[in-house]
Order: structure tokens, then C-alpha cells, then sequence
């Protein structure tokens, strides 16, 4: 089961959480770029100090404890006029009722 939603992501290129157990550490944000056999290929940004770094690195399917990825997100800003409605969308993008 998850390697068929590893699968998924990877297809999708969705960011994903990755629990990593041997490790006892998260693995945020990462792109499931490969699946090979057990291994896993996880490509991710690290921020050190003023730099920000691209890790490729591969797990092992067993090591992975768990896997997490955002269903949606809503901008919290105060003003309710930031909210983008249907009423936002082009006219020849809106879905017609039937």
C-alpha cells in the first residue's frame, strides 16, 4: 500500500512529510523523484543559515514510518476580499450548470 502511494506522488509530483524511523526525523516538503526496488529517491530544499541546499537522498521503503501530504491550505489574512471566489474565474473557465 505504500508504495502504490509513493507511486502516486511521485506521478503527481506532489511535496510530501516523510518519517524517516531509523532516524527519528522528518523529511519536509520532498518530492518523490524514484522508485527502485526498496529504494526510495527523496529530493528536498534545506535551509543553513543564509543559504538554502538541494538534498537528493535514498531510503529504504522499510525505514518509513510514515507519509503526510497537504490536502489544501487557506491564506489567513484578514481581509475577506483576498478570498478568490468562483465569481474570480473567467467566464470561459466557469463550469456551466446543467
Amino acid at each position: 500500500m505504500l508504495h502504490r502511494k509513493l507511486d502516486q506522488f511521485c506521478s503527481e509530483k506532489r511535496p510530501v512529510w516523510v518519517f524517516l524511523r531509523d532516524q527519528q526525523r522528518w523529511v519536509e516538503e520532498a518530492l518523490v523523484v524514484a522508485i527502485e526496488g526498496d529504494m526510495v529517491t527523496l529530493r528536498y530544499d534545506a535551509e543553513d543559515d543564509d543559504e538554502t541546499h538541494t538534498w537528493e537522498e535514498s531510503v529504504r521503503l522499510e525505514s518509513i514510518g510514515a507519509v503526510s501530504t497537504r490536502l489544501a491550505y487557506v491564506c489567513r489574512s484578514g481581509d475577506p476580499d483576498d478570498v478568490i471566489t468562483s465569481e474570480d474565474c473567467p467566464e470561459a473557465e466557469r463550469l456551466s450548470n446543467p
